[in-house]
């Protein structure tokens, strides 16, 4: 479905270009109030990230809300699965995220969750569309909504994160560094680990509104792998921006994307007679982790790219598994979105029930040589269409010969078109990308 503001993970933009400024997020706001008014309390909770821009926003935001008649349930900085969690907690309509996820501080973004604290559906995205072209409304005075700060709610998400961890095990004897990337899970991360037992350290815990994602969290390991070597620690964990999605480190600096954490997850649930169904994981999923999966007799299917279409295949299929290599994970039996510090926990719970270290749980999975490169377009032209591009993916399948695959896809948050190969050669998984990319490059 063809949306004008909304990709696939809300609105989002550079601050103070369109269409993220103060007047296009405060018609969002009476824009979306008014559809999500329709249903229920006529409340919606809104969190934010670390970003400097978040205060503008989320002002912007409650005044929208506002006009349209309803509620603001302030929770301050929250991750963006704290938001899902409480949005469903305290029944509001709805729930906001002001973040851009992992993108640098000068970008920001608005997503939204329903009631239940999923992605809204494409059709109700594009209705708060099709009403923000309409004239802008107030309702009268006497119903204009106002605006409700909580101030625990931290301490409700932390609690919920422990409760995903089985009460008769800790984490005492981990030593474990936590790399918060400077964004929401700064000050609710150290304290999930250390409460359940873990000897925790930490990096990317001094957000000042201008340093998330920088060099730091689930985009930017390095540092983590380093501290990791330093320290000798048993692991390290990178949360990215808003908390949705993470990266782990095993003992030897090894990084683990989202494949090797579902595959540890996958496999430890079977092993243990407990694994209901399979796993969906995306086109960008590693063709070394559907084979591993295949091997163990775990059902496997792909979604396009994006959690929200992860979560619709579980759905689906009423799996409870899924996620992409980025390291958004969901576990439909504890979060209904991408949850980093649960899934961290659940790779724990998986290690802690099988007495395998985090080397030890992945060893039997072998991943295809893989390259991914980003190339920008300008908007209005369509790369994928040009001949010369097409051509080429045609010749790189062709060369790899059935031993691996191509895929071309715009991304839904940039102006890019992602180009990823990967095969058993490693070399002609490089040469070929490298190729496409330049023929996209030449092209735009």
């Amino acid at each position: 479905m063809e949306r004008k503001y909304f990709g696939t993970d809300g609105v989002r933009g550079a601050v103070g270009t369109f269409p993220i400024t103060p007047d296009f997020v405060l018609r969002l706001g009476y824009a979306a109030g008014t559809v999500l008014a329709k249903k229920g309390s006529k409340r919606v909770l809104i969190g934010r990230d670390t970003r400097i821009s978040g205060f503008m926003l989320q002002s912007a935001l409650e005044a929208g809300f506002s006009a349209a008649g309803i509620r603001s349930i302030l929770v301050g900085v929250m991750p963006t699965p704290a938001v899902a969690y409480l949005t469903r907690a305290f029944r509001c309509n709805a729930g906001v995220v002001i973040s851009a996820s992992h993108n640098p501080y000068y970008d920001n973004g608005i997503k939204f969750f329903s009631a239940f604290g999923t992605k809204l559906p494409d059709e109700v995205e594009s209705e708060i569309e099709n009403l923000m072209e309409q004239e802008f409304r107030c309702v009268e005075p006497s119903c204009l909504g106002r605006s409700d700060v909580i101030t625990d709610a931290p301490g409700r998400y932390i609690e919920f994160c422990k409760g995903t961890f089985p009460s008769d095990k800790d984490l005492s004897g981990y030593r474990i560094v936590l790399d918060c990337a400077n964004g929401a899970t700064h000050h609710i991360a150290p304290a999930v680990f250390s409460e359940l037992g873990a000897q925790v350290s930490v990096i990317g815990c001094s957000p000042d509104g201008l340093n998330i994602n920088d060099h730091v969290g689930s985009t930017h390991p390095e540092q983590l792998i380093a501290r990791v070597r330093e320290t000798g620690a048993d692991m390290g964990i990178a949360f990215d921006g808003d908390g949705d999605r993470l990266m782990m480190v095993d003992a030897d600096g090894t990084l683990i994307d989202g494949d090797g954490i579902l595959y540890i997850i996958a496999s430890s649930l079977k092993m243990l007679g407990k694994m209901n169904g399979g796993v969906v994981g995306t086109l960008m999923s590693n063709l070394g982790f559907e084979l591993a999966l295949k091997r163990l007799d775990i059902p496997f299917v792909r979604s396009a790219v994006g959690d929200r279409y992860v979560l619709e295949q579980l759905q689906q299929k009423d799996w409870r598994l899924g996620g992409e290599n980025s390291g958004h994970i969901i576990s439909l039996d504890h979060s209904t979105t991408g949850d980093g510090i649960v899934s961290a926990l659940q790779v724990l719970k998986a290690l802690a029930r099988t007495g395998r270290t985090l080397k030890e749980a992945r060893a039997d999975l072998t991943m295809f040589p893989q390259v991914l490169i980003n190339r920008k377009f300008v908007p209005g032209m369509d790369p994928l269409h040009d001949p010369r591009v097409q051509d080429a993916v045609r010749e790189a399948e062709s060369r790899l010969g059935g031993q691996g695959r191509v895929l071309l896809r715009k991304s839904g948050t940039e102006p890019l078109i992602r180009v990823m190969v990967e095969g058993s050669d490693g070399k002609l998984v490089s040469e070929m990308a490298g190729y496409i990319a330049d023929q996209i490059q030449e092209g735009s």
